[in-house]
């Protein structure tokens, strides 16, 4: 029986998202609401939201506070718990005039660096006493997830100092082996470069930065991770060339050259991923490139060679490293992900065609 949007409250909504195993939860005016599940959109059994369901949803989770910025800016983001069953991290706008809402579940279980299938070198990276760590890939690839991983094996296996600086908070830790100091951008700190500025006076020895997402954040990140302490940070790039290239062309040309030469002694590794409909069963896979730096890497940001950094990564398996090509034939190839995925998904497609020609391998097309 189709649900009148009325009456549909959120807990409902929220139930069905748990319980269906979604990513996200769309609220739009004109349409049913919609789950997100395994990539692809899917209505629930409602009639069409009305401008009134949409405010009334909102209102039913969203503090004066929050809202106060909804009417002022048009939008705002923050987390919240749905009892013990789940974290929410909520995106709420205006669009049209009217409010929308976007609700991401955030897993209640961190899974593992193993069961995100990143190889033991990454691990080992996390005991490094300094230097950058990224983590990289489009929105909804699941960056956040694997920056909660890391930190919690930290937090389990490491006695030390850990600060995240969030916007909005999503997973929440507690304290084990390590401190744990998480910091919500607008609620605990005006913004990303007043929090890190700080957070090197409050003893940390890891510092998690949510999203370097301006120069300033950049800046202050890179300086961390280069007076001692290990930072962690994400970026919305797309393999490892790219992210070195991303950072330097974000400062101006005569800080370009420093700027290269701080990344290269400071950088430990670049993780880029992918999240992928599975073709073997219901579900989605992550696929991979991992760079960590080498002399021969550090030199080649260094001069200014940063489109050579895909081949030292291709013959830097022994370091534990892979480039997503490389990962994407190796999911394509056991029968994980569709070719169409293969190539829409490569960096490179016509390599991949022609290895595919040469080796007879195209399986499903």
């Amino acid at each position: 029986m189709t649900m009148a949007p009325n009456k549909i409250g959120m807990n409902e909504l929220l139930e069905s998202e748990v319980g269906e195993g979604a990513s996200d939860l769309h609220l739009t005016v004109g349409l049913p609401p919609m789950l997100r599940i395994n990539g692809g959109l899917q209505p629930l059994d409602c009639g069409p939201l009305m401008p009134e369901d949409t405010e009334r949803l909102m209102k039913s989770i969203t503090s004066e506070s929050y809202q106060q910025k909804i009417r002022e800016i048009g939008g705002c983001d923050f987390g919240f718990s749905f009892g013990e069953k789940a974290r929410f991290r909520v995106s709420v706008f205006k669009q049209k005039g009217h409010v929308g809402l976007v609700l991401r579940q955030i897993p209640a279980k961190l899974v593992t660096l193993d069961e995100i299938g990143l190889p033991a070198q990454v691990k080992d990276m996390l005991y490094r006493p300094r230097g950058l760590i990224l983590v990289t890939g489009p929105t909804g690839s699941g960056k956040t997830t694997t920056l909660a991983s890391m930190i919690n094996l930290i937090n389990i296996e490491r006695d030390c100092h850990i600060i995240t600086i969030e916007d909005p908070i999503e997973y929440y830790h507690e304290h084990k082996r390590s401190i744990i100091t998480q910091r919500e951008i607008g609620v605990d700190v005006p913004n990303f470069k007043e929090a890190l500025r700080r957070a090197l006076r409050q003893d940390p020895d890891v510092i998690l930065v949510g999203e370097m997402r301006d120069l300033e954040t950049m800046e202050a990140a890179i300086t961390a991770a280069e007076t001692g302490h290990l930072v962690m940070a994400t970026l919305h790039t797309t393999g490892a060339a790219r992210t070195v290239d991303r950072i330097v062309d974000a400062f101006p040309t005569n800080q370009q050259e420093q700027i290269r030469t701080q990344l290269a002694s400071s950088i430990i590794a670049v993780v880029s991923q992918l999240l992928i409909v599975r073709q073997d069963r219901p579900g989605r896979v992550a696929a991979f490139e991992i760079m960590i730096t080498t002399p021969s890497i550090q030199n080649l940001i260094r001069d200014n060679k940063s489109f050579r950094i895909t081949s030292d990564i291709q013959t830097g398996a022994k370091w534990g490293m892979i480039t997503l090509d490389a990962h994407l034939m190796f999911l394509y190839e056991k029968g994980i992900i569709s070719y169409e995925h293969l190539i829409t998904k490569a960096q490179d497609p016509d390599s991949i065609v022609e290895k595919l020609r040469t080796t007879g391998s195209v399986k499903h097309k």
